[in-house]
């Protein structure tokens, strides 16, 4: 029993007769025959009743009927989604994130991708760098936004963004009223500062802020970020990390006078001898578009290879 033997039974009876069909399917009527006697063959007897003109189906066609008909229909749901598929329309899409872009920038970038994209599977994980490069060596996602610079030779870049660090005040903080301040103010102030660790573009800011703002708190993000909307704290971050927070007046963005100009580098990274699928290939240039539109990035390169990975 082959597709085509499937394919025919169906149209016959579809069609209502053999003669349509084989017009219909652009063969011979010979060929027609010649299928539906194979096809007669496997099922152990005749499909159809033939009484002159009339064509109708014996109890054993009835029966095979509604199996036939749905081969028929994943075969073509089949052939659709693999178009689909090629085209970036079908598929998945698997994203490793750092905690602090999981937020408004990986959200916007999902909400924009599926307006064009309603049928491809998107799954999202977070972890810290060296988690997000595990996910990658191990297959668990095509994608990783990680920390940049890296030195891990297996990964190639597809986008780099920076963006600037911004003090962090939550809205009741006795300096939220000014655009500048000093870090002695802050120290004064007798606040705590949590430290995030922005990545290795970061290191020479937080080792200067270790050594002269007291007291100090390492703590995960989301947790820091709660303490701030409880009032307590400041803390050095990017303000795509508290984008909502910002725009509804929590917490309050200030600029250090007497730090240097210090920003987060991170990067979109895939294995470096990996390829990928059109649906995740559409789903990098809709993020580089997403973070154009994002002011609060001060730079997006594409990779160092100029180009994306092909699937």
């Amino acid at each position: 029993m082959d597709i085509d033997q499937l394919i025919t039974f169906e149209r016959i009876v579809r069609e209502g007769g053999f003669s349509r069909a084989a017009r219909s399917l652009d063969i011979t009527q010979p060929t027609i025959s010649a299928r539906i006697q194979a096809l007669e063959h496997e099922v152990g007897g005749p499909l159809f009743l033939r009484s002159g003109r009339k064509l109708a189906l014996t109890e054993r066609g009835e029966s095979f009927l509604p199996y036939a008909e749905k081969i028929v229909t994943l075969l073509a749901e089949g052939v659709e989604v693999a178009h689909l598929t090629q085209s970036g329309q079908r598929g998945r899409v698997t994203v490793g994130t750092m905690q602090s872009l999981a937020g408004d920038f990986l959200a916007s970038t999902i909400a924009h991708y599926y307006k064009t994209h309603p049928y491809v599977d998107v799954f999202v994980n977070t972890g810290h760098s060296d988690q997000i490069v595990a996910m990658l060596m191990d297959g668990i996602v095509k994608l990783g936004l990680i920390a940049y610079p890296f030195f891990n030779t297996n990964l190639k870049s597809l986008l780099r963004f920076r963006e600037p660090l911004k003090l962090m005040l939550p809205a009741s903080h006795p300096l939220a009223e000014r655009k500048e301040v000093t870090l002695d103010e802050v120290q004064q102030a007798g606040e705590p500062l949590f430290i995030v660790k922005w990545g290795p573009s970061s290191d020479p800011l937080i080792s200067q802020l270790m050594t002269r703002a007291k007291p100090l708190i390492e703590i995960p993000f989301d947790t820091m970020r709660h303490l701030l909307l409880r009032g307590i704290g400041t803390a050095l971050l990017t303000q795509t990390s508290v984008t909502e927070e910002v725009a509804s007046g929590r917490i309050v963005a200030v600029t250090v006078s007497d730090l240097p100009p210090s920003f987060r580098d991170s990067a979109l990274v895939c294995l470096a001898h990996g390829t990928l699928s059109a649906a995740t290939v559409d789903f990098i240039r809709v993020m580089q578009e997403e973070a154009t539109q994002i002011r609060t990035f001060t730079r997006i390169l594409r990779g160092e290879t100029g180009k994306l990975c092909q699937p």
